[in-house]
């Protein structure tokens, strides 16, 4: 016998609802097309429609590590002996998980529209079970160390969701220009 979907309560469905929506709205600008459309980078930014899908699924993904793991689950740590400020003034070598950052914003060579798609179902399916096992939505962690951080402050569950869906329908925004200036279709 299976264990039974838990039932959510009002807040856990509100805001996985919201984030959904959010998802909806991102993957709305992708409908229809091809994997060369979805690298294009038609406006003056170096943002593609298939690097936005691919970014906040990292995106994502990292915020739930830290809900379950904490700081040590965003994997956003520095070399031995480097610091930020080192990183900043471009002195060091940027991690790995760096150029990681960096390169989900573009399709990569061999990498499919559909693949994307899939990882993204796959991330949104874990936040949800995720979300659903949790305890107590007030539980929190501190912030990792990093400039775009505020020093010293944690964030709960609740914190990271809202930031999770603020983030989603940012670049859902930015998608929509972006489809808009490939081929004169929105999603909105």
């Amino acid at each position: 016998m299976t264990d039974p979907t838990p039932v959510l309560d009002a807040e856990r469905t509100d805001l996985l609802a919201a984030l959904a929506e959010a998802r909806a709205a991102l993957t709305a600008t992708v409908d229809g097309l091809t994997d060369e459309q979805a690298g294009e980078r038609p406006t003056a930014s170096a943002l593609c429609l298939g690097g936005l899908v691919k970014h906040v699924t990292r995106v994502e993904e990292r915020w739930l590590r830290f809900v379950v793991e904490g700081p040590e689950g965003m994997h956003a740590r520095l070399p031995e002996g480097v610091s930020w400020g080192d990183i900043m003034s471009g002195t060091a070598e940027p991690p790995q998980w760096m150029i990681d950052h960096q390169q989900a914003f573009t399709m990569q060579p061999g990498e499919t529209l559909a693949e994307v798609l899939r990882q993204y179902e796959e991330v949104a399916a874990r936040t949800g079970e995720t979300v659903a096992a949790l305890p107590d939505l007030s539980v929190a962690h501190p912030l990792p160390e990093a400039p775009w951080q505020p020093p010293g402050q944690s964030w709960s569950v609740r914190r990271v969701l809202t930031h999770v869906i603020v983030e989603t329908a940012q670049h859902a925004g930015h998608a929509d220009i972006i489809r808009e200036t490939l081929d004169g279709r929105t999603a909105t």
